[in-house]
């Protein structure tokens, strides 16, 4: 609380709370005694050196508060704020305990900026505050019982051991409130706590209302929707308790392991960061929400959100059909789903749905004590019902959840997840045992088949007069395979079957030799549109006038024909809107060739290199890039089924639309030239200028190595200029040490491509923070450097606090040519080298 100027009584009644607070400094270098104070620029620390306490000052800002920090981690990482509503500004403030017990933060004129809740003390002996090596501060009285802890009134930031909840007994509410602003801790837009109603879950919301995030209820293993909460993590325990006193979330972190944890409240998203042992930076372990399936009540009611299954994400519950079809058909899919049938409550059945996230228990009903079998029962006679499921997963599916209301926010998980059980009208569901007649089933098959076949031999003749000439005439021209001149046979175009024959799921279409020579006018040179290190690209036309990217692979893949499919089926699973979609392939002999869909304006590099082309780019497009290709690449890491490493992103690789949309290109391919599930390969596959120093040197690559690729693009899309060549002053040297000289020097605005600085229409703070994520990606070591969801969310979110980028992993050019006409360059890591010999 915060008062104001006060009259002169209440100076005088004030006088023996100042003499109290500034009497004398602190008694011992963790605690505060009821007779002294901790003045500006004194700190607490705690017993084992965990954390410190004292005044601080946020970036870009000039008040003062009191908050509770790490020792000994930089940049400064806040945890706790008390006064985070009452900025200090103009006066010096001190903390000490006065005369009822209580924490007050006041200054020399008696002016309090905050005090906690008063305390009765009497008989109890002298209270005393600690700072505990958990990072609670805790003020107790003479016999040690907790008046007050900082624990039951978190910031922005949930410790090991806190608890996020209530407690019932006393009505306190522990949750998380994002800050204003990276300078400003007061409480911001955002809160995540416990909604107790119905079933207990977790609530992101905005303006304490509205949510934007839940994480389902607890299953006795984790959140439903949070499966990667694992129950025998050896880092981290989870616990949730829910009783007649208490319900709440905690994590207990294992010490010996030397992990550190922090569970925090970002601009409407939670994530858990941690500093591993002899880590120099926060990592970011995960963060939610994930994507665009996590925000609440995506598909609306009755809807089921579910990435795997392409675009849109949503899609009715079967029996259910969407309640506005147009809106549907545009992508608004909140107005949900409606059924197909009304219930009967006679006759009823269940649909099971595995996998999901289960629906908002807001308003469910919760029996612990009975079986699943007899929570159907239950649910079947009550005719409200609309769906039920297991309230506990641990040792087995147990208890009983029961729904009466709209079924909200559904998602489905490729792994993970829970079982749901709807209710549907007999007539829809998928076993539905009435049907029609035994006669209506021949009549309709029979004049089906009649049918058939007057359409096949109509069928037969129109081609036997119209295409059979053609037909001929193509078949008759020779298509060279790859090395030689021999003859190919064409085969039957027919779809890629998975392992087991189906392909109802997959759109990949198996071409013929034939089909793909003639698209390409049998890869005549003026068709083709470039070539990399997985081979050339041929621009093709299919019958019917579709015009596709043809790449014919390079002889030296090793895989045999069942690995080659495999990973066909791979690639063809992952799709987004920032990824080059593969339409098929072809495999005849010795050839492998992938189809992909044609991009209009081709490549990244054709632009941003070229002078005359890149004012085309202006700095909301270039960012705009930026943004898909980190969509992109954080969909590989993370959200897609399986984790892709690209292992060579490079402007070359990302592909503009019509629209100038970018989509990464070749995503996959390396795995078809060796086995991408290990860390380490005597194979680099790569582009000399974007490979990290790991990678190049050891053949140690992961997500970090496409990570390091990441920023070298984000440097060449912010400058125009290609990762080598000569930028100061005459010296040679590299794209990544000109951008950390101009950092260094706090000039990272030169940076920027003079074609665009001179339009003037660039934002100057995001190129700064575009240059500061791409040096954080580039940094030496891969343990500094982030995640793509941290990265991401540093590009999209203007408040978030950077840290500090450590000097990059160099690769300078020696500017030489090798006898054998090879291109020679050295990379030098902690004064170690390496030489890459790469083709021209």
């Amino acid at each position: 609380m915060v008062a104001g100027v006060r009259p002169p009584l209440a100076q005088l009644l004030l006088l023996p709370l100042l003499v109290t607070f500034f009497s004398s400094p602190a008694s011992a270098a963790d605690t505060i005694a009821a007779n002294s104070s901790l003045a500006d620029g004194e700190t607490l620390v705690s017993a084992g050196g965990v954390f410190e306490l004292g005044f601080f000052t946020p970036a870009s800002s000039t008040a003062r508060f009191l908050g509770i920090w790490y020792m000994g981690i930089a940049p400064q990482t806040i945890v706790w704020v008390a006064n985070r509503d009452a900025p200090i500004t103009g006066a010096t403030a001190s903390l000490a305990i006065n005369a009822t017990g209580s924490l007050v933060i006041a200054d020399s004129s008696g002016r309090v900026f905050w005090s906690s809740a008063p305390s009765n003390t009497s008989g109890t002996g002298a209270p005393v505050a600690q700072l505990l090596d958990s990072g609670n501060f805790v003020l107790r009285d003479g016999g040690g019982a907790v008046l007050w802890q900082s624990f039951d009134h978190p910031s922005d930031t949930l410790l090991p051991g806190m608890k996020l909840g209530w407690d019932l007994t006393t009505g306190l509410d522990r949750h998380l409130t994002t800050w204003r602003s990276p300078g400003d801790p007061s409480q911001g837009d955002y809160t995540f706590g416990i909604d107790i109603r119905g079933v207990p879950e977790g609530f992101i919301r905005y303006n304490g209302t509205a949510p934007v995030y839940r994480n389902g209820p607890w299953n006795g293993l984790q959140f439903s929707g949070e499966p990667e909460m694992e129950p025998n993590n050896s880092n981290f325990r989870f616990e949730f308790v829910a009783n007649a006193s208490d319900v709440y979330y905690t994590f207990v972190v294992d010490g010996a392991a030397g992990v550190v944890s922090r569970f925090v409240l970002n601009q409407s998203s939670v994530q858990r960061y941690v500093w591993p042992p002899g880590g120099h930076a926060w990592s970011l372990y995960w963060s939610l929400p994930r994507d665009q399936c996590d925000h609440y009540a995506q598909c609306g009611a009755f809807g089921v959100c579910d990435t795997a299954s392409g675009s849109p994400a949503c899609g009715c519950v079967h029996g259910f059909t969407p309640a506005s079809p147009r809106d549907w058909q545009l992508r608004d899919s909140s107005a949900g789903c409606r059924r197909v049938t009304p219930l009967n409550c006679t006759g009823d059945g269940f649909l099971q749905l595995r996998g999901v996230k289960l629906p908002d228990t807001t308003n469910a009903m919760e029996d612990k004590s009975i079986t699943v079998d007899q929570c159907r029962q239950m649910c079947l006679a009550n005719c409200s019902c609309l769906a039920y499921a297991a309230s506990s997963i641990k040792g087995g599916d147990s208890g009983c959840i029961i729904w009466s209301s709209l079924l909200i926010d559904i998602r489905h998980f490729p792994s993970g997840g829970e079982d749901l059980y709807i209710r549907l009208a007999a007539s829809d569901l998928p076993s539905n045992g009435g049907g029609p007649s035994k006669t209506n089933i021949v009549v309709a098959v029979f004049v089906s088949l009649a049918a058939f076949l007057l359409f096949g031999l109509g069928g037969f003749f129109f081609w036997n007069k119209f295409f059979r000439n053609k037909g001929t005439s193509q078949s008759t021209q020779r298509f060279n395979s790859f090395d030689s001149s021999i003859p190919l046979t064409p085969v039957q175009d027919r779809k890629l079957e998975d392992e087991s024959g189906q392909n109802k799921d997959l759109n990949v279409t198996l071409f013929d030799m034939a089909t793909i020579a003639f698209s390409t006018d049998n890869f005549a040179t003026w068709t083709k549109l470039g070539e990399g290190g997985f081979g050339a690209v041929y621009k093709g036309e299919l019958e019917g006038g579709q015009t596709v990217a043809v790449k014919r692979l390079s002889k030296f893949s090793t895989q045999g024909l069942g690995e080659f499919k495999n990973e066909v089926m791979l690639i063809a699973k992952l799709q987004h809107v920032n990824l080059v979609r593969l339409l098929g392939c072809c495999i005849h002999g010795e050839e492998r060739i992938l189809v992909y869909e044609y991009m209009e304006n081709r490549s990244l590099d054709n632009f941003i290199f070229d002078k005359g082309r890149s004012a085309q780019l202006d700095w909301s497009k270039r960012f705009d890039i930026i943004l898909g290709i980190a969509r992109g690449l954080l969909y590989l890491h993370q959200d897609s089924r399986y984790k892709v490493i690209h292992r060579d992103l490079k402007a070359g690789n990302i592909l503009l639309d019509r629209d100038m949309n970018p989509k990464i290109s070749d995503f996959g391919v390396a795995r078809i030239f060796g086995d991408d599930t290990d860390s380490h390969t005597r194979k680099v596959v790569g582009t000399y200028g974007y490979m990290s120093p790991e990678y190049a040197m050891d053949g140690v690559f992961s997500v970090k190595s496409d990570v390091f690729s990441f920023g070298v693009l984000v440097l060449e899309i912010v400058s125009g200029r290609k990762n080598r060549g000569i930028y100061s002053s005459g010296e040679q040297t590299s794209l990544l040490s000109h951008a950390w000289k101009l950092w260094r020097e706090g000039n990272a605005v030169a940076l920027l491509d003079e074609t665009v600085a001179g339009a003037g229409e660039h934002r100057v703070s995001e190129v700064r923070r575009c240059v500061q994520v791409a040096l954080l990606c580039v940094q030496e070591r891969a343990d500094d450097r982030p995640h793509m969801a941290a990265v991401f969310m540093a590009l999209g979110n203007p408040g978030a606090v950077l840290p500090q980028p450590r000097h990059p992993g160099f690769c300078s050019d020696r500017g030489s040519t090798s006898t054998d006409g090879e291109w020679s360059s050295t990379c030098t890591v902690n004064d170690v080298t390496v030489t890459i010999v790469e083709g021209r």
